[in-house]
């Protein structure tokens, strides 16, 4: 056998991380990581099921990659993550169309699986955990620019928002180390890497506790309640790694970020000043349907807590579910007008999708015609353009400090980076310059982009 694997990613940033993760289990196999599927004898896909439209993707590059069969008998095809967790043996026995189906939990155990993929057989592992973390496995970065890089700080997921499927997919919430965590950012520096992002369902929720020779501080002095470590003390921790590490953090749920996360983001410089706070509707009524534990007040309140601290110019972006059960046109327009009230730097935004399995799913009729979503998602991007323009136009004159990513996808005679509230910038390359960071002047902006030139 050629042992050479080939993955693709799907959805969340998690998945993403995680495909690093599997990477790095199959390269201690002996297994190389190809960029062509057709050298591959392994072809893995890490999938996403937040949305129907998004299954449909991957089963059409799974038909794509069952024609490559026919070249060899001895190609393999995996299904990782989310869908193989919600559909497991269907993908093997109804429809036929892998060879493996392995969940997100159970990723230690593929070499072992993969051995057993002999003479036809198929194989399956979707068992959650409520202790995996993975947090002794280094992670082989895949397609990496070398500056940008994940951190998984915890998995699963608590909150039962009965749009969603990923409590079911990913299993209950439990954090990781966090001296493992601070391990693999210093790692990461020391290998040029300038800034991170910690991902989990929902870091503000991220509590690890041990109880260390009853003592009461830990490492560089750092106070601790009740030897408890709180997302504000793990961005603490990281920060004090070195100040030219810039650290991002994804995602937020309104009801647990706190303002102790927030004085930490003004009292450190390299914690960039974004905050990504996924309101999903305007409405308090479909809030509630939501299971989100918030209304619009509420979380318009969260909104001025983080302007009050943190300033106006803290970027803040959102995700939208548009035309979901019983929503009327006057709760649409609620969206809409929380929208104004915030002005958002950018948002995700979709139509309501049912997923199986969903407390959604079980008690409310997707009653909203398909026409009328689309209208009203339609309403909510058009919105989000305006209001991304706005919130770009007051950039326009200032300066920012810019990490540089690489190239401009256009133009090898640009650069293009971002500022620390989350703004892509565009700007001509400048000879003999060697730094990773710049100082940018703004000159225009459309919706999308900053474009500037080096101070």
């Amino acid at each position: 056998m050629k042992n050479k694997f080939y993955i693709e990613s799907y959805g969340c940033a998690m998945n993403f991380s995680d495909s690093e993760i599997v990477a790095s289990i199959l390269n201690k196999e002996g297994y190389k990581l190809s960029k062509n599927p057709e050298e591959a004898n392994l072809i893995l896909i890490n999938t996403c099921s937040i949305r129907d439209k998004a299954e449909q993707t991957i089963r059409k590059r799974l038909k794509l990659f069952n024609k490559y069969k026919k070249n060899t008998n001895e190609l393999k095809i995996g299904i990782l993550g989310c869908m193989a967790e919600r559909l497991k043996e269907k993908l093997l026995i109804e429809e036929k169309i892998v060879d493996l189906v392995v969940g997100p939990d159970s990723y230690r155990d593929l070499p072992n699986l993969i051995d057993n993929l002999k003479d036809d057989k198929k194989v399956i592992n979707t068992i959650l955990s409520l202790e995996e973390t993975y947090e002794d496995i280094i992670p082989l970065r895949i397609n990496s620019n070398g500056i940008n890089a994940y951190i998984s700080i915890m998995r699963g997921c608590d909150n039962m928002c009965s749009f969603c499927v990923v409590p079911f997919t990913r299993g209950r919430e439990r954090s990781r180390n966090p001296y493992t965590i601070v391990e693999e950012a210093k790692d990461l520096f020391r290998k040029g890497y300038r800034e991170i992002t910690l991902l989990g369902q929902n870091v503000d929720s991220y509590k690890w506790s041990k109880k260390i020779n009853n003592k009461k501080k830990l490492e560089k002095n750092l106070e601790l309640k009740d030897d408890i470590i709180s997302f504000a003390n793990l961005l603490e921790m990281i920060a004090k790694i070195n100040s030219d590490l810039r650290i991002r953090f994804s995602t937020s749920h309104p009801k647990d970020i706190t303002k102790d996360v927030l004085e930490v983001i003004k009292s450190n410089e390299n914690i960039c000043n974004y905050i990504h706070l996924p309101a999903q509707s305007g409405n308090s009524r479909i809030l509630k349907m939501m299971n989100r534990t918030y209304d619009r007040d509420w979380y318009l309140n969260k909104v001025m807590d983080i302007k009050n601290v943190l300033g106006n110019e803290c970027g803040i972006s959102s995700d939208f579910i548009a035309g979901f059960c019983s929503e009327t046109e006057k709760e649409h327009q609620d969206t809409l007008s929380l929208m104004d009230k915030v002005i958002y730097d950018y948002s995700y935004m979709f139509y309501y999708s049912e997923r199986p399995g969903t407390l959604a799913q079980r008690k409310y009729d997707d009653d909203i015609t398909l026409e009328t979503k689309k209208r009203r998602l339609s309403e909510i991007i058009n919105k989000q353009k305006e209001h991304s323009l706005k919130r770009n136009n007051l950039s326009v004159g200032n300066r920012y400090k810019v990490l540089i990513e690489g190239n401009s996808r256009k133009s090898n005679d640009y650069l293009k980076g971002r500022t620390s509230e989350n703004k892509v910038v565009i700007f001509p390359k400048r000879k003999n310059n060697n730094n990773l960071y710049v100082d940018v002047e703004i000159k225009t902006c459309n919706s999308a982009t900053l474009f500037g030139e080096i101070a």
